[in-house]
This record gives structure tokens, sequence and C-alpha cells, in this order.
């Protein structure tokens, strides 16, 4: 039977998504990315190893990113959680491969812009060294951060 049941205990949960608030009954122990995939049909946020060791599932949680595959939705009452589709709202988003790990690589590198606006090579790959992409060796990756800090108003 899956965790979230029809046996799960269900409560209210409150939160803000991508600037707008919600209350929705969840299962006690529902995982955050199954909440916004399943829940608030956010689909950017991708379930990929399920044990917080690839960064696709990453999120933003008051500002830090965080992998939604190890968090409990009920962990977030009353935070703000942002998703790429949050993001994409603003218009700031970087290159991509394949697309698989974009949205976490997005939502890890957003998070270090958030703290330092003009990151070196290092503080980047440091920012990013829990997310995993099979397309490539960084390099565009980088750059892209780069980028995206440069086109920032």
């Amino acid at each position: 039977m899956p965790p979230d049941g029809p046996t799960a205990k269900k409560r209210l949960l409150c939160l803000n998504v991508n600037g707008r608030a919600r209350k929705d009954a969840v299962a006690e122990n529902a995982l955050l990315l199954n909440y916004l995939r399943e829940v608030a049909r956010l689909t950017g946020v991708k379930a990929g190893c399920d044990g917080g060791e690839c960064g696709a599932c990453t999120v933003l949680v008051d500002g830090a990113a965080v992998p939604s595959c190890l968090t409990l939705a009920i962990r977030c009452e009353g935070k703000r959680v942002e998703t790429i589709e949050g993001l994409a709202a603003h218009g700031r988003l970087l290159g991509t491969q394949c697309g698989f790990c974009t949205p976490g690589m997005i939502m890890a590198a957003e998070a270090l812009l958030r703290r330092r606006a003009h990151p070196s090579d290092e503080e980047i790959r440091i920012a990013l060294s829990g997310n995993l992409c099979r397309c490539t060796g960084y390099v565009k990756i980088i750059e892209s951060v780069h980028a995206a800090a440069e086109a920032a108003p």
C-alpha cells in the first residue's frame, strides 16, 4: 500500500507555493515532492533518486534549497515553497541539456544567487554539488549561472 494510502492520517496543510497561499488536506507522511506533483500539480519538480542524492527534486523552502524527496510536506507548514514554475514566472532561467536535472539545478542556482549576486566558479560548484547531470561536464551549467548573475537587475 502506498505511504499516503487511505489509512494514512491526514491534516490540513497551510503554506505558500510560488506566491500563492494554499490549504490542502495531506497525509502526515506525504513527501513534499509528492504533494507538489500530485496535489499542487507542479510537475517541474522531478523524482530522481528518491534518496536526496541527485538534486532533481530541489525546491526552495524559505529561500533555502532542499531535496523535496526527503522533506515531509507537513514540515513546510506556514513556509514559502518555490518551484521551477515559480521562477519561470520571473523570467530568470538557465540553459539546458536533456532537461531532467534542469529544474533542480536552477533551484539550487537560484538559492546561491540570492545569497551571492556574483559567485565564483568554486561557489557555484559547491552550490550545485547536490545536483547530478548525466549529460554534461557541468561547464555550460556553470557558465549559465554566471550568465544569470550578469543578467540580474
